[in-house]
């Protein structure tokens, strides 16, 4: 078994997958958020969140739609997602797979992943300066079937053909080659917990 399964198996089985599947939509803090029409300019939020420490993501920007800070979760809780307004999380777990994790509860900050369209442009901003661009491919909308179980399957909302399970989800939206998965809850039908989002979005040509 190779270090990426038996790492998985870890994640499924030890119940931390109830972060990346269950909700992202509670125990927030409500903090100032930057609003569509008071983004800064990309140069001037560069400024912001640029502290000098290397390989350390710690801002994302796409034109018109966020410019947010980027926080790391604490060390052995893979579970955390910022209660904050205007942060996203980066997701420790997608780390270990050689991909680029962002969370969000839906009714702070994950609100700006909703404004996400394919062909749209993804700039990662580290603690040295550093700018990664990405472009946005796919945007996946699923059903939990049982919202508060961390297992459940999940339906596909555009090919009602398609129903996975947790584990399969996991790999659908963070395995593969090096990429970004946005991630908050879809709320519907009263439940803030009914569904969720992702949003991928692959390395930018040169």
């Amino acid at each position: 078994m190779t270090l990426k399964r038996q790492n998985l198996r870890i994640f499924l089985y030890n119940g931390i997958l109830f972060i990346l599947l269950l909700s992202l939509s509670f125990n927030s803090i409500s903090a100032l958020a930057l609003g569509e029409n008071s983004l800064p300019f990309f140069d001037d939020f560069t400024q912001i969140v640029v502290n000098g420490r290397e390989n350390i993501l710690r801002g994302v920007y796409v034109p018109n739609v966020m410019a947010l800070p980027v926080v790391q979760q604490p060390y052995g809780k893979a579970s955390y997602v910022s209660p904050y307004d205007a942060q996203v999380t980066q997701f420790s777990m997608a780390s270990q797979f050689g991909n680029i994790g962002l969370l969000a509860h839906n009714h702070l900050s994950g609100k700006a992943f909703f404004g996400l369209a394919v062909g749209q442009e993804v700039r990662l901003v580290y603690g040295d300066g550093q700018v990664e661009y990405f472009i946005v491919t796919e945007i996946l909308r699923y059903q939990a079937l049982q919202p508060n179980n961390p297992y459940s399957s999940f339906r596909n909302l555009d090919d009602k053909n398609e129903t996975l399970s947790a584990e399969q989800m996991f790999k659908r939206v963070y395995f593969g080659d090096r990429h970004i998965t946005f991630q908050t809850c879809i709320d519907a039908e009263g439940d803030p917990s009914w569904g969720r989002l992702f949003i991928l979005a692959v390395p930018k040509p040169e």
